[in-house]
């Protein structure tokens, strides 16, 4: 059940929160919670009921160690052994195929094919609970409540695909006394639910014809100069469309029901430097990482060189925790390598007055050209990401940056393009969703109430108007294409 789908506009929406609204007013201790943990299983199991055992005995096994690691004196190799069995759930379903190719590739004897279907969301949620273990040991205190801890791992807004949640952020919003979901919230989280969808199908699905197009032929030779670049800034535009649409929607859903999700995603396209691009993109992420990987390395404590032994490992696990294929790792490694070269700029720079000088002197001109390099090697990193096999990978940079043949009508079509130079304008220039829309529900209430007419001519109308316009931008839609991210 995909959030662009009529089946979850039309039907599983409306159902679920109006029952939320009813399950709110019963006399009933966590009513609420209850109806919408149910909702949000319902939720997953649409996509295939198969995969309901596994979620649940995920929830049950890591809700039962952080009882265990909530006590006292609890023993830290507990705390490895449920990290281990969690991880080694995802290594199983995720990465059996990978491993087995590569033994097989390397030792010449033929290794077995494993006939699994990956679980959808199996990353996101099972992240989630990592995190969550490794707070409890910290803090010593578990979740006693069974049914706000189904909650937390199973809210359907960020199930599937994120953002990654902290158990601390999340569970005092499902366990306060909520009796009713202000307005506020309700007409802010349809704004953006909107404006999330308006990304998904005005212009992420709109490009991903022509750069499926790019790509395919890639993978069979070089491509021209255009055709290239037609490809990897199409594909750049796509995956920040599609994610970023994806997040816009989660959060905006989350305050339909009153629940504020974190924010994923801060105008990553506007760094001016890999190091401000990884604090801007997916952002819920980039903060598990540092606080579950890099830091337990031993982050930056322990001088230059192990930093950036530790950001390298880092930056190759979040690759490989993208996709069971080296073209991911070569993605994480490539971003490993960038981050290495943005800190040693820094130190330069920080040990050169002469270049400090002229970095002040020229400050448009510096953060310009330092925008545009970052761009460029996001870019660059796109093109592994995205292609299918490092063959693909080779033709499309020799064409970007060493072919110069005429473009190819059959891949570069017009309305493609001008949907690319649409959303880059966007990316590059124009205030994010969250920018735009934080608080504006509460401007539509006080806005509604000083007209002095009738409350529903006001804030009500303006919830209404906004349903249209995502009903709107269905009926515009060529098809109900996935999200990137649920592959992942």
């Amino acid at each position: 059940m995909l959030f662009n789908s009529p089946v979850f506009v039309f039907l599983f929406l409306p159902v679920a929160w109006l029952g939320y609204l009813v399950a709110l007013r019963l006399p009933i201790a966590r009513s609420g919670i209850a109806f919408l943990g149910l909702a949000s299983i319902f939720f997953y199991g649409w996509w295939n009921p198969a995969f309901l055992p596994l979620l649940g005995v995920s929830i049950v096994f890591n809700y039962w160690m952080g009882r265990l690691l909530g006590s006292p004196r609890a023993a830290k190799r507990w705390l490895v052994a449920a990290i281990v069995a969690n991880l080694a759930l995802i290594a199983y379903f995720k990465y059996a195929n990978l491993l087995s190719s590569s033994i097989g590739a390397v030792t010449g004897f033929a290794t077995p094919v494993f006939d699994v279907l990956l679980p959808i969301g199996i990353s996101f949620y099972t992240f989630t609970q990592i995190a969550y273990l490794v707070d409890t040991y910290q803090a010593r205190r578990a979740e006693k409540s069974f049914s706000a801890y189904v909650l937390f791992v199973t809210f359907f807004p960020h199930l599937v695909a994120g953002p990654v949640l902290h158990h601390s952020e999340m569970m005092p919003q499902f366990l306060r006394d909520q009796r009713r979901i202000p307005t506020a919230l309700i007409l802010e989280g349809l704004l953006l639910f909107a404006c999330g969808l308006a990304k998904k199908v005005l212009i992420a699905d709109s490009v991903a014809p022509g750069v499926n197009r790019a790509f395919t032929l890639a993978e069979l030779h070089t491509l021209g100069w255009a055709d290239s670049w037609f490809g990897a800034l199409g594909y750049a535009v796509q995956i920040y469309f599609d994610f970023s649409g994806y997040s816009d929607m989660a959060i905006g859903l989350g305050l339909m029901f009153g629940i504020r999700l974190p924010l994923n995603f801060n105008s990553p396209y506007q760094s001016g430097s890999i190091v401000e691009f990884w604090r801007r993109w997916h952002m819920t992420l980039s903060r598990f990482l540092r606080d579950y990987l890099y830091i337990p390395l031993g982050g930056n404590r322990h001088g230059p060189t192990r930093r950036q032994v530790n950001l390298m490992l880092t930056m190759l696990l979040g690759g490989l925790w993208h996709g069971a294929a080296w073209t991911f790792v070569f993605w994480g490694g490539l971003h490993g390598f960038y981050l290495q070269v943005n800190h040693a700029w820094r130190v330069v720079l920080a040990k050169t007055p002469a270049l400090q000088s002229l970095v002040e002197r020229f400050p448009k001109t510096t953060h310009t050209l330092s925008w545009t390099i970052t761009f460029l090697a996001v870019v660059v990193a796109w093109v592994v990401f995205r292609a299918e096999s490092f063959t693909g990978f080779a033709h499309m940079l020799q064409g970007m940056f060493l072919d110069a043949q005429s473009i190819d009508a059959a891949v570069a079509d017009p309305q493609t393009a001008y949907y690319i130079g649409i959303g880059l304008l966007i990316a590059f220039l124009a205030p994010n969703s969250q920018q735009l829309l934080t608080g504006i529900g509460e401007r539509l209430v006080a806005a509604g109430r000083a007209s002095l007419r009738p409350f529903y001519q006001g804030a009500h109308v303006g919830a209404i108007l906004t349903v249209i316009a995502s009903l709107t931008v269905i009926s515009l839609s060529w098809g109900i294409n996935e999200f990137i991210y649920f592959n992942f």
